[in-house]
């Protein structure tokens, strides 16, 4: 297995730009890996392949505003500065844009503290110390981080956040979950389909393709989840009586695989903590057994966490039927659900 092994070519007018609107009007591509076939429909006809019993299981984390524009102290040039992950009230892992950003350098966030550049993480990560803790200044300084595909969009930010969302924490959105409504949430559960949540704090190794030539090699970064004991118990509820759990988003496809290895009896358990867990065709899925999920970068760890879920030709071919129709990639784009 190599890396090019999950390349595709993609014409660039394919990538979205804007979300649909309404959010459920965008396309969805059914593959059904049983009967190893394809269907095109609206999302907002996903109920029509799900049944009483089933539990949607969806990631209610909220992007923060992490882009900040910063300038060097004392009167030095410009920095760009993405929040990755917070390790204190002050101190923030980062990625930093600008030049000879060493460790003591001093930074001045417009409209929000001074900073301190107090380590290299390597390549362009720093651990930055702010003055004082940067969330009180999100509403002036924070800007949404949206994708580096995605040019010039000036929509509503909300759009680049799920229905659902009630935990900030993530640099990027669980896009899978940006094609729910709430009306639609609302149909599907008058129905008898269930919903519950996790989170997990999206970083932006979600947007990092694999360089190496094997992907056993690449190291995927850590990510803060949280399986809560309601969500635990539903998901045992809807396995003994025959429903099944549809996970949305790689996300929830993570948190939740990475929960059943803590336990061997097949019963989750409430959990929290780091994952890493990288998915790689050949892997055994414990939980999952449906998928919905946007369509995914080139040679990306979340193509190859949905090569495993479905096998990759299947994928492959899926998506090369897809450009051939003019689907909308990535994150402003259309979605599958894979059963």
């Amino acid at each position: 297995m190599r890396t090019d092994d999950f390349d595709y070519l993609l014409p660039q007018e394919l990538i979205a730009q804007t979300p649909a609107d309404p959010r459920d009007s965008s396309r969805l591509l059914v593959l059904d890996r049983a009967a190893d076939t394809l269907a095109h429909r609206r999302f907002n006809e996903i109920g029509d392949y799900l049944r009483p019993g089933d539990l949607l299981v969806v990631n209610r984390t909220r992007v923060i505003p992490a882009r900040l524009y910063a300038h060097k102290l004392p009167g030095g040039g410009h920095v760009e500065v993405l929040l990755l992950r917070k390790q204190s009230d002050l101190d923030w892992e980062c990625l930093v844009g600008g030049t000879h950003l060493k460790p003591g350098v001093r930074l001045q966030v417009q409209g929000g503290p001074p900073a301190l550049i107090s380590a290299d993480l390597g390549a362009a990560r720093r651990h930055i110390r702010f003055d004082e803790p940067i969330e009180n200044a999100f509403a002036t300084a924070g800007h949404t981080p949206l994708p580096p595909y995605i040019h010039g969009y000036q929509g509503d930010p909300e759009r680049y956040q799920t229905v659902y969302n009630k935990t900030p924490g993530s640099a990027a959105a669980p896009t899978a979950g940006l094609h729910f409504t709430t009306g639609l949430l609302a149909s599907l559960q008058s129905r008898g389909i269930g919903l519950a949540e996790l989170t997990l704090h999206v970083g932006l190794d979600t947007f990092a393709p694999v360089t190496e030539a094997d992907p056993a090699t690449h190291h995927i970064h850590q990510e803060w989840c949280e399986l809560p004991p309601e969500t635990a118990a539903r998901i045992n509820v809807a396995k003994a009586s025959g429903g099944r759990v549809i996970a949305v988003g790689t996300t929830s496809v993570r948190t939740l695989e990475t929960v059943a290895r803590q336990h061997q009896n097949g019963l989750l358990q409430p959990w929290s903590g780091q994952t890493s867990l990288y998915i790689l065709p050949g892997f055994t899925f414990r939980c999952v057994d449906a998928l919905i999920t946007n369509f995914h970068l080139p040679k990306s760890t979340l193509l190859m966490l949905v090569s495993a879920f479905a096998g990759r030709e299947r994928v492959l071919s899926a998506y090369q039927t897809a450009v051939q129709l003019g689907y909308r990639f990535f994150s402003f784009g259309d979605a599958m659900l894979i059963l």
